[in-house]
C-alpha cells in the first residue's frame, strides 16, 4: 500500500531509518479516519521490515505536527467503532522498533495522542500541546486521558484535559512530557542524531527493552522485576550480547546482527 491519505512514508536504506510525514498542510496536517487505520498498518509493516531499525514520525510544513483529527468524520461513524479508536493510535507503541516523534507547532488532539504513543518526543520551541476536545463537548478518545495521566500525573492531566489548556514546549519539558526542546531550525538534525544513535545499537535489545518497559510500567514492582529478569536472562544467550562484550573488551565498534 503506497497511496496514503494525508501522509507519506520514506525509508533510507543507508541509515535504516524510516520517516512517516503527516502532510496535509492546508488543514494543519489533519489526521483523517482513513489515515488512522493506514498509519496502524504502516507501523505494523515497518515493525517487520528488517531494513528498518528506527521510525520517525513528523509533520510537514511550518505550522503543525498535526492540529488534530477529522471532527466531521466522527459524526459519520457509529459509537462502537469510535470506542476502539485507541487501538489504531497505539500503533507506534506496538511497533517493536524505536519510534521518535518530531514535534513542532500545533500538536493537538489525536496529534498529541500519537506523540504520546511514541517512545521519544523531541519538540521545537514553538510547539503547543493540548487536548481541545472538551471545547467540543467531548474528551480525548484515542488513549489521551490514560497516557497523559501516566506520564505527567493525574492532577496535571485533569487540568490539561478538563480546561482544554495548551502546554508550551518548555512546560512539557519540565513535566517530562518531551525529552528535549530545540530551536525550530534544529529539530530535524536533532531527531536525525537520536535516530542514528538508536540505529547503531543492538536491535534485539532495543525491542526487548521497549517491550519490558511498556508492559511492566502499569504493574506492581514485583511483576516488573520478574519480567525484567526473565528478559535479561534471555538476552544473555543472544549473539548480540556476546558480540557487545567482545567489542567492549577489544575496544572496537560492535557488529550487532539483531539475534
Amino acid at each position: 500500500m503506497t497511496d496514503y491519505d494525508g501522509f507519506r512514508v520514506e525509508s533510507d536504506s543507508d541509515s535504516a531509518i524510516a520517516t512517516i510525514t503527516l502532510d496535509r498542510q492546508e488543514k494543519l496536517n489533519r489526521v483523517s479516519m482513513l489515515a488512522r487505520s493506514q498509519l496502524a498498518e504502516v507501523f505494523a509493516e515497518l515493525g517487520q521490515d528488517q531494513a528498518v531499525r528506527v521510525v520517525v514520525l513528523k509533520g510537514a510544513g511550518e505550522r503543525a505536527f498535526t492540529a488534530g483529527g477529522d471532527v466531521a468524520g466522527f459524526l459519520e461513524r457509529d459509537p462502537e467503532e469510535l470506542s476502539r479508536l485507541a487501538q489504531g493510535v497505539a500503533a507506534p507503541e506496538r511497533c517493536p522498533k524505536p519510534v521518535i516523534a518530531a514535534l513542532h507547532g500545533f500538536t493537538l488532539g489525536v496529534g498529541l495522542e500519537l506523540a504520546l504513543a511514541c517512545d521519544i518526543r523531541v519538540a521545537a520551541q514553538d510547539t503547543e500541546l493540548g487536548f481541545p476536545e472538551i471545547n467540543l463537548g467531548m474528551i480525548p478518545g484515542s488513549g489521551g486521558t490514560q497516557r497523559l495521566a501516566r506520564l505527567v500525573g493525574l492532577g496535571r492531566a485533569k487540568e490539561v484535559i478538563m480546561r482544554g489548556r495548551r502546554i508550551s514546549a518548555e512546560e512539557a519539558l519540565s513535566w517530562g512530557l518531551v525529552s528535549q526542546v530545540v530551536p525550530g531550525d534544529e529539530l530535524d538534525s536533532s531527531v536525525a542524531s537520536i535516530a542514528a544513535e538508536l540505529a547503531g545499537k543492538a536491535g534485539l535489545a532495543l525491542k526487548v527493552a521497549k517491550r519490558v518497559l511498556n508492559h511492566a510500567y502499569d504493574g506492581p514492582l514485583s511483576l516488573g522485576l520478574e519480567l525484567e529478569g526473565f528478559a535479561y536472562g534471555l538476552l544473555r544467550s543472544s549473539h548480540d550480547f556476546k558480540e557487545g562484550v567482545a567489542a567492549f573488551v577489544e575496544k572496537r565498534p560492535a557488529d550487532f546482527q539483531d539475534r
